[in-house]
């Protein structure tokens, strides 16, 4: 039998996650409207009609009307998914707050038919880094310490490795940068609770946090990451995922030794041997 994980062992609190994302308002999804755009080109770029997707995804709404036929699932630990059920499942906006990635990604190919195909955004590691670096400054200055209070996430090249844990074929992994402006810290930290994406990590501080510490952080972040306008820069990577079920009728890499033509005869040039000094 499997043991559920201890609850200290978990990077995120998701029951502090739900609560906030229950807090989120309907005009602040931009990051999840993006999301659905990034998707429907990468939808656009392939030649097959999907008659059985899925959609896993924190809001049912983004996605309204994007596929006929389609189910949005709750990004739960255990996905209301079946074995083979589905032609194509997006994973979107979600994958940066899972415990265990690998997880969602093993259970998303489980739930594709063979040469099923899945796409995924999610947030990538440079999301947010001037908030977190002028948070860990100003708390450094006034308490001596650090912590937690950004949520870690994933570079791309990690990330698509996932991919190929989790055994799709054909991965590939794309980045999408984002720039947004922000009259000051605390419309920011204001934007982020309206999507919902504030900090639910299990270790982060519980107690109230001194209003000094954010006045300190917003001088911070305006001396370093303010635009020629003065309003406060932001960055936001989405991180594009694609991967493949594994079927027969995919390409195949060859086997090392299988080629059939010298790489010398290939280029039409001549083959030579480096001096032995150079070897």
């Amino acid at each position: 039998m499997t043991k559920e994980p201890m609850a200290h062992s978990q990077i995120f609190d998701h029951d502090a996650l739900h609560l906030r994302r229950r807090r989120r308002r309907p005009d602040a999804m931009f990051l999840h409207e993006l999301a659905r755009d990034e998707i429907e080109d990468r939808l656009s770029m392939v030649k097959r009609v999907f008659t059985k997707p899925a959609i896993v995804a924190p809001f049912a709404e983004p996605w309204d009307g994007l596929l006929p036929n389609s189910r949005i699932v709750t990004d739960n630990n255990v996905l209301d998914l079946a074995p083979q059920s589905h032609d194509l499942v997006i994973h979107s906006m979600a994958l940066h707050w899972a415990n265990d990635p690998v997880g969602q990604l093993i259970q998303c190919r489980r739930a594709l038919v063979d040469d099923g195909l899945l796409l995924v955004v999610t947030l990538g590691g440079q999301t947010l880094y001037e908030l977190r670096a002028s948070l860990a400054e100003a708390e450094t200055y006034i308490s001596g310490g650090l912590s937690p209070r950004v949520a870690p996430m994933g570079e791309i090249r990690d990330l698509g490795g996932l991919l190929q844990r989790a055994g799709f074929a054909l991965p590939v992994a794309d980045l999408v940068p984002l720039t947004a402006q922000y009259r000051n810290l605390s419309h920011l930290m204001h934007d982020l609770r309206a999507m919902g994406e504030t900090n639910a990590l299990t270790n982060r501080q519980r107690k109230f946090t001194s209003r000094a510490l954010f006045e300190l952080a917003d001088h911070i972040y305006s001396q370093n990451y303010a635009a020629d306008s003065g309003a406060l820069n932001a960055t936001f990577e989405l991180v594009c995922l694609t991967g493949w079920a594994p079927a027969e009728s995919q390409p195949q890499p060859l086997r090392p030794g299988s080629a059939k033509m010298r790489l010398a005869d290939a280029l039409k040039g001549p083959e030579s041997t480096p001096p032995d000094d150079e070897m």
